[in-house]
């Protein structure tokens, strides 16, 4: 397609941010829309991008999501991937092409999709076996149980392939932990691990959720960007070697990691740093860590094994940039910055 028409949410968030920071300078030149919901911010966008369409709406905005769906080749949905209103209103465009005239439609889950055993079990921080993969995987992954973290949204957005697979291609991008500085024009800060490190900041003590021995996999989000750029690249010739629908689903990690040794370390930089007293670390029960964080059993002690090789066997991806280990001095000293101890 010539200078495709492309449509995005999340430009001032963490991921979509830099998501099209990527996109847009690898093609300055394709027409850009995206949904900005208020003046301040579209005002951060315009600077950096004077030539890109603001579209004034947030994600109840279902008609103008709609409209703007309709009229564009490329979607990236890079907003809250909780938000059903916005994924329906996305199905709801997408019906509009025709075969024709398809749509490309990137969307973005997460692998807190991968949690559910710790949810139906209310147990954390303990070592799970199951793993997952994105390639002879890729099937069960499409059809995860309906109680997981995301999975109905990720229906609407698989249901809208299913309905017109010649018409509406569709592709999962689901990412894990992701850390590194974003180069978008407002959020540029993840979560898991920086919530962390505050939390160990603010109690002066470093901490163990449970045994510590859960395990996720982590991603750096300029590596995270490449897979988007890499399929926004593959639906601009058409489809290209990425694969879409049924196939149509690729985790994005470097690396897989236990969250005890993330936590320990977190300690001992702290330490090093002389921003709290001690090295040591100490188990603490659910109340202890809700009490911390209301999201920290999740965050910290859940299971979420994923292994991303659909996009490194088709795409060519590759990430090569510094692991969470070797960036954790730097979110500790983001973190001890905004809590005014640097």
């Amino acid at each position: 397609m010539a200078l495709p028409k492309v449509f995005l949410t999340g430009v001032t968030g963490y991921i979509g941010g830099d998501v099209f920071y990527a996109i847009h300078r690898a093609h300055p030149n394709w027409q850009y829309s995206v949904l900005v919901r208020s003046k301040d911010k579209a005002a951060q966008v315009a600077s950096k991008y004077p030539n890109v369409r603001i579209v004034d709406g947030d994600l109840n905005s279902a008609n103008i999501i709609e409209e703007e769906v309709k009229n564009a080749d490329i979607v990236l949905n890079c907003a809250d991937c909780d938000h059903v209103a916005s994924a329906e209103a996305i199905a709801k465009g997408a019906a509009h092409h025709t075969p024709t005239q398809p749509v490309w439609l990137i969307h973005t889950s997460g692998t807190g999709i991968l949690t559910v055993e710790d949810f139906r079990t209310n147990t954390w921080g303990l070592y799970r076996s199951k793993e997952h993969n994105d390639w002879d995987g890729v099937h069960e992954l499409l059809n995860l149980p309906d109680d997981s973290l995301h999975r109905n949204v990720d229906k609407i957005i698989i249901e809208a392939g299913q309905r017109k697979p010649q018409s509406v291609n569709t592709a999962i991008v689901c990412p894990p932990t992701i850390y590194g500085s974003g180069r978008g024009p407002v959020n540029q800060k993840s979560i898991q691990v920086y919530l962390l490190a505050a939390a160990v900041l603010k109690r002066e003590k470093g901490f163990l959720v449970g045994e510590g021995k859960n395990i996720w996999h982590a991603v750096h989000v300029e590596d995270l960007s490449d897979v988007y750029r890499a399929l926004a690249d593959a639906a601009a010739a058409g489809g290209g070697k990425a694969t879409w629908n049924d196939k149509g689903y690729y985790f994005a990690e470097n690396r897989q990691f236990v969250w005890g040794d993330i936590q320990r370390e977190v300690a001992r930089v702290a330490y090093e740093k002389k921003l709290i007293p001690s090295p040591d670390v100490e188990s603490l029960s659910d109340a202890q860590i809700t009490e911390l964080n209301e999201l920290g059993l999740y965050a910290w002690g859940s299971t979420s094994r994923g292994q991303a090789l659909r996009a490194r066997q088709l795409l060519g991806w590759s990430p090569n940039k510094p692991s969470l280990e070797e960036l954790i001095p730097e979110i500790v000293d983001i973190e001890a910055k905004s809590l005014g101890l640097l």
